[in-house]
This record gives C-alpha cells, structure tokens and sequence, in this order.
C-alpha cells in the first residue's frame, strides 16, 4: 500500500516557482491538500492534485492557534488520513506535526528522494534556484548539502 501524499503550501509555491511542479506527481502520482492550501496556493491545480475537506474543525482551529490556517489544516488533514506524510516546511510547523507523530518531509527531502530515484539530475542546482527565489534553509543545511552534492 502506498502512502497518501499531503502538501502544505510552501512545496507547491516553492517548486511552482521554479517550474518543477511536476516532480511531485512524478514522485508521488497525486498529491493532497486542504482548500486552505489551495487558497493559498492562488492558482489552477493541475488534476492530479486532490482537494479535500478537513473533518475536525475543531482540531484544526486548536492548532490555527499556533500556525496558519494552511499548516493547521495540512496537519489536521494528516491526523485523519492514516498512513500519510506531511510535506511542510516551516520549522515550528514540522515540530507540531511531529508532537502528533505525523509522518513528514520537507521540500528538500523530496528533492534529494527524486535525485536518488533518477527523475531529477543536478539536486544542488535545483535547490540552488529555490534559495534564489526566496525558499529558506539554514546555511548549515546549505553547507552540508554543497559538500554533499556539490560538483566534485
């Protein structure tokens, strides 16, 4: 059985940014999200992005307490749906999806998952360009990743 896939908002901007949408379906077949993260997103999804309806409001409005409503109904949405994995990004956000026992990966892991499946060739200079164009990592992440995947 394979996992049911769950975005955020800032994997779908940051890879729509650069063009490269289509790794996630590459990777994954379909993709889901929350109507928040849709709204957020602000553009046409491609079909093999799924939108659906969170159930528990009102886990979702206890966790919109702390993050915004596009990670608190990414999350909520990752709690009702078994056998899922939250890409999200933001660190505060990954530390509450943790503390649910949430699966996660960020944008970057399913960078470095395609490079190490063969879709996708020069990882660094992919994650490079979303550096570029605003995505934020740590510079120690940034490091460990030229040294990793820099040309040799």
């Amino acid at each position: 059985m394979h996992k049911i896939i769950i975005s955020d908002t800032s994997c779908l901007i940051a890879l729509s940014n650069i063009n490269l949408l289509y790794i996630l379906k590459n990777m994954y077949q379909e993709i889901i999200i929350t109507k928040e993260v849709h709204e957020e997103f602000g553009k046409k999804l491609p079909n093999w992005i799924i939108v659906l309806e969170v159930k528990d409001k009102q886990k979702q409005f206890e966790i919109e307490k702390n993050l915004d409503k596009g990670e608190a109904s990414s999350i909520a949405l990752a709690l009702e749906i078994k056998n899922s994995t939250l890409i999200i990004d933001e660190i505060k956000g990954r530390k509450i999806a943790k503390s649910f026992k949430i699966d996660i990966i960020g944008t970057i892991g399913v960078l470095l998952l395609a490079n190490n499946k063969g879709l996708i060739k020069d990882v660094l200079g992919i994650i490079l360009k979303l550096v570029n164009r605003g995505f934020r990592i740590s510079d120690n992440l940034l490091d460990r990743l030229i040294d990793n995947y820099g040309k040799k």
